[in-house]
C-alpha cells in the first residue's frame, strides 16, 4: 500500500486566511498515494480550509503545494482529483435527475467530447456504488438527505479518480446511508483509491483510517495513528457543535463540479 512514490498530496508550511482571519497556520499536510488520512479537529479549526486550499478553491498566503508531484500552479489534470464537498443540494437548485447529476461529474474525463459507451458505464457504476441504481431517472429533488450525498460521492466517483477528497461525508445523514457510504469507501480503498477525509469524529469509517491529523487553531497537534475511540470529548477544544465554520466555495467547474 506504501511506496517510495511522492506523495499524492504535499502542502508544507501552508497558510491562508478567510478576510483577514488567519486559518491556517504553517502546516504540513501529506497523504501518500493509497493511503487513507482523515483531518479531524473542532469547529473552526481549519479543515475545511485545507482541503479546500489543496484543491485550489482557498489561495495559499504561504508555503508551498504539489498535487500529485506537481506544483499547484502547474497542475492540470483534475480528472485525477474527486471532490465530494459538505453536504449541499446535489442539483443546486436546478432539476435533474440522479444520471444527469452523475454523469456531470464524468466532464472532468470527457473534456466536452460525447459521452461515449465508457463513459456511461462509469456513470452506471459510480450509481450503483452509492445503491441508488433503482432511482438513476428519478428527480434529485425527490431524494432524502442522506440519498443526496450519495449522489455528490457517485458524481465524484463517475469520473474514476486516483484521489477522492470527501468533506464531511457522514454529516446530517441517516444511519443507513451512513452504512452504504462507509461500504462504498471500503470499496475504493479495496481498488486502491487515496483518500483525505475531513471529518467531526471517526465513527463507522475508523477501521478504514491509516492516518489523523488533527487540527486546531489552524495547527497540526497530532499526525499519526488514528487515536482510538477518538469522539467529541477526545478533541481538544471541542465546542459539541458541528463544524460547518469553514463555509463551502463554489466547486471549481473542472473539478468534478
Amino acid at each position: 500500500m506504501r511506496s517510495s512514490e511522492e506523495p499524492v498530496v504535499a502542502l508544507r508550511g501552508g497558510t491562508a486566511t478567510l478576510g483577514a482571519r488567519p486559518v491556517l497556520r504553517g502546516i504540513d499536510l501529506t497523504v501518500a498515494r493509497g493511503e487513507v488520512v482523515a483531518l479531524l479537529g473542532a469547529n473552526g479549526s481549519g479543515k475545511s480550509t485545507a482541503v479546500r486550499a489543496v484543491i485550489g478553491q482557498v489561495p495559499l498566503t504561504g508555503g508551498t503545494l504539489e498535487l500529485f508531484g506537481t506544483p499547484l500552479r502547474r497542475f492540470r489534470q483534475w480528472a485525477r482529483i474527486g471532490y465530494v464537498p459538505q453536504r449541499t443540494t446535489a442539483a443546486g437548485g436546478v432539476p435533474a435527475t440522479v444520471r444527469e447529476v452523475v454523469s456531470a461529474g464524468r466532464l472532468a474525463r470527457t473534456r466536452l467530447r460525447p459521452m461515449g459507451r465508457a463513459d456511461r458505464a462509469a456513470v452506471d457504476r459510480a450509481i450503483a456504488t452509492v445503491g441508488l441504481a433503482d432511482r438513476a431517472r428519478d428527480s434529485v429533488d425527490a431524494l432524502s438527505g442522506g440519498q443526496h450525498q450519495r449522489v455528490l460521492i457517485a458524481r465524484a466517483l463517475a469520473a474514476e479518480p486516483e484521489l477522492l477528497i470527501m468533506d464531511e461525508p457522514m454529516a446530517g445523514v441517516d444511519l443507513a446511508s451512513q452504512r452504504i457510504l462507509a461500504a462504498t469507501l471500503r470499496e475504493q480503498v479495496a481498488a486502491g483509491a487515496t483518500v483525505l477525509l475531513v471529518l467531526h469524529e471517526l465513527g463507522p469509517l475508523e477501521p478504514l483510517i491509516d492516518r489523523a491529523v488533527v487540527l486546531r487553531d489552524g495547527c497540526v497537534t497530532h499526525d499519526g495513528p488514528p487515536p482510538r475511540a477518538l469522539g467529541q470529548h477526545a478533541l481538544p477544544g471541542h465546542d459539541h457543535v458541528h463544524p460547518h465554520a469553514d463555509t463551502a466555495a463554489p466547486v471549481r467547474t473542472g473539478l468534478l463540479s
